[in-house]
This record gives C-alpha cells, structure tokens and sequence, in this order.
C-alpha cells in the first residue's frame, strides 16, 4: 500500500510540471475514468442531485454528473500543483476577489466559511498566499500514513499555520484561534447528529454542524465567507473572498445554521457542477425516517 501511494505520489509530482491547460485535459480524463467506474460514487451523486434539483430533467442530472466527475478528476491531479508548484506560479494561476486581507487586518479573529467545492484546497493557499495572518484549519487524517504525510506537508509548505485532525480534540484549535489564528472552516459535511442540527439543505433537512455559530459567538468571531472556483481550461482559478457577515453569529445557532445554508445553495446553484455531490450529505436521517441512499449504498 506504501509502496503504491508513494509511486502516485511520485506521479502527481511528475504532472504538476506540465502546463495547466495539459493538466486540465488529462484530469478531466481521469474524471471521465472514475464516472465510468466508480458506480457507488456515481450513484451518490445521483441520488444528491435528484434530491437537491428535483426540478431538472433526469437527463440534466446525468450530464451535470458527468460533468462534475471531469472537475473531480482535476480536482485530483491538479493537488500537485498546489503541494508542489512554487509560490510564483501559483500566484500566476490564483484570481483573487474581494477582501483577501481582511483577516489580516481585523482586531478579532477570524473565521472563514468555506463549501466543500472542487477548488476547496486552492482556496487554503490563497489564504497563505494573498494576506499574512497564520492560518489553522481541519482536516481528515487519512488511512494510509504516505498519504496522510504528504497532505500535512502540501499543506504546510508555506509554512503560515497548521492543521488540526478532525479525530483529535477541538482545543488545539481553539488555542490557536485566540492566539490570533484565522480559521479555515469547512462547515457543510454530514458528520452524524452529534452536535448538529437537522436544518434544511435544497429543502430537505440535513444533519449539519452547530459548531461554526458556537465557536463564532464564544470567541467573538468575524465570519467571512469564501468560494473557490476551478476555471475551464488553463484559466486558472478564482477564490471570491466576499463581505463579512455583520450579523452572523446571533443567539440563535440554529437560524444560524439555517441561514448558512441558505448561502451555500445559492452559491451551488451559481456553480452546480463543482459542489462535491459524491459525498453522502443526507447520510444521517432524523429519527424514524428511510435513508435516502439506495440499499446498496446506504
């Protein structure tokens, strides 16, 4: 298992020298690749996009799968730009919107919302390449140890923050967010009921994290939203760092959560096929009620 990780990661190294429209093209092959194959993830996303855009034909579901499966691929192959590329080059690539540096300039900690989009990642360098403040976030500890250690270093290379496992406590973390940290916070996977709240998602309700209200409010957080886009072609990418919300949190973190939400469908709808559709949002059901997953893939 090493041994293979450690010969795609040699490979994804190799890649990331090519240039970006040639990288594109070959991930958007990958992608077609894993559309074919991968029947579990495609039945996933499917199943999301008939439940999220119930208005669009079958037809228009398939085709914004298949095309959401090219952004994945490239989405995967271009990760070695982003753990290997130089800073240069990178900022060559990145379109930055908005208020980059307001983090940096803020007398409170912030706090910066960001989906789960294909350009999730490209969005956590702009964070390190566009503004000064150190920068935590979390991420999931994978399985394999190659693996695992090549996404804290490709993450850390600039060496302006650190990252936190989701397994571990969450005190690190907040540690780090009082001594001045910005947060990098991915707020929209399903992670069971535990400290969530089932709040509406497309309509239906979506066991989704309390977490970013509370903590926004305990450490009086400014709450800044960011969207990452991946371009077509060798345009690069664009990562929207848009107006802090003035009046998020409030006491009420379920309207919170109900509100965040809200955004993050109209930012999907802006971009539909770039939404990480594979991921079982709706996995955990309120007590009582069917999955929404097929036997096969509950």
């Amino acid at each position: 298992m090493s041994l293979a990780a450690r010969g795609l990661l040699a490979l994804v190294w190799l890649l990331h020298w090519l240039p970006l429209p040639v990288q594109a093209a070959l991930g958007r092959g990958v992608g077609r690749v894993l559309h074919r194959f991968a029947r579990s993830r495609r039945a996933v996303a499917l199943r999301n996009l008939e439940v999220c855009l119930p208005e669009l034909s079958a037809e228009r579901r398939r085709a914004l799968a298949r095309e959401h499966f090219q952004w994945l691929g490239r989405s995967l192959l271009e990760r070695g730009l982003l753990w290997y590329a130089s800073p240069a080059r990178l900022k060559r690539l990145i379109r930055v919107e908005g208020d980059v540096q307001l983090a940096e300039r803020s007398e409170r900690p912030v706090m910066w919302l960001v989906p789960h989009f294909m350009g999730l990642d490209i969005a956590g360098v702009a964070t390190q390449l566009f503004q000064k403040r150190l920068v935590a976030s979390i991420y999931q500890a994978q399985s394999n140890v190659v693996l695992d250690d090549a996404m804290r270093r490709g993450r850390l290379r600039f060496n302006q923050g650190d990252v936190f496992s989701r397994q571990e406590s969450a005190l690190p973390l907040v540690r780090a967010v009082k001594r001045g940290y910005a947060f990098f916070n991915l707020p929209d996977m399903d992670f069971g009921a535990r400290d969530a709240a089932f709040v509406p998602f497309f309509g239906v309700p979506a066991a989704t994290l309390l977490a970013p209200s509370r903590m926004a409010r305990a450490l009086g957080m400014t709450v800044q939203p960011v969207v990452a886009e991946m371009l077509p072609g060798g345009q690069g990418y664009r990562v929207r760092f848009l107006p802090a919300w003035d009046d998020w949190p409030s006491d009420d973190p379920v309207a919170d959560t109900r509100r965040m939400n809200e955004w993050i469908e109209a930012e999907i709808r802006r971009c539909p096929a770039q939404y990480l559709w594979v991921h079982k949002r709706f996995k955990t059901r309120p007590e009582g009620e069917p999955s929404l997953y097929s036997p096969d893939n509950p």
